[in-house]
């Protein structure tokens, strides 16, 4: 995936990640190629890898592990949902305070009764709350001690929480790095 997507216009990600799986798809460019690679006879005598290039945002996945296309392009539709979360960020109000944070709804589903981040990648809640959590991260200017305060939650469960999925981990420390800080191990 690309980093530095245009700025999709201005508009919030969720203009975007609210959409129906057919609605987001109308706005995406689809090409289809034969994948490279093992697979046997049957993988390249068929065009069933996906690409998907979504206008708005400049977004672009991938999918070439099926040698189905349809299989494919349904891996590549949920990989732009993510990339939704992982690679656009929405600014925070200048002043923004742990409350209003918690009450943002994409992050208050996502804390248990405790108030902790504590989910897997597949839990629905999670991708929406990494949403979240990258734009406060980036609102601090990849402080992770900071974040968390604006987050509620201690500096060691958002550290396992950006541990949760590598992507999300990865694309921390790239904030981190933009920002002039050394990676998380």
């Amino acid at each position: 995936m690309a980093h530095s997507p245009p700025s999709a216009q201005g508009l919030p990600r969720a203009t975007w990640s609210r959409l129906t799986e057919d609605q987001l798809l109308a706005q995406c460019d689809v090409d289809t190629y034969r994948a490279s690679g093992p697979g046997g006879q049957k993988r390249n005598k068929t065009s069933s890898a996906v690409r998907l290039r979504h206008e708005p945002t400049g977004l672009i996945v991938i999918a070439e592990e099926s040698r189905s296309q349809h299989e494919n392009k349904a891996k590549a539709l949920k990989r732009l949902w993510h990339a939704l979360f992982l690679e656009l960020r929405d600014p925070l109000p200048v002043g923004i305070t742990p409350e209003v944070v918690a009450e943002l709804p994409d992050y208050a589903a996502a804390r248990d009764r405790s108030g902790r981040l504590h989910m897997s990648a597949k839990d629905p809640r999670f991708w929406p709350a990494v949403g979240v959590v990258l734009d406060v991260l980036a609102a601090v200017e990849a402080r992770v001690a900071d974040a968390a305060t604006l987050l509620g939650v201690s500096t060691g469960n958002l550290i396992d929480f950006l541990q949760t999925e590598p992507k999300v981990w990865q694309e921390a420390n790239r904030l981190r790095t933009v920002c002039g800080h050394k990676a998380l191990r």
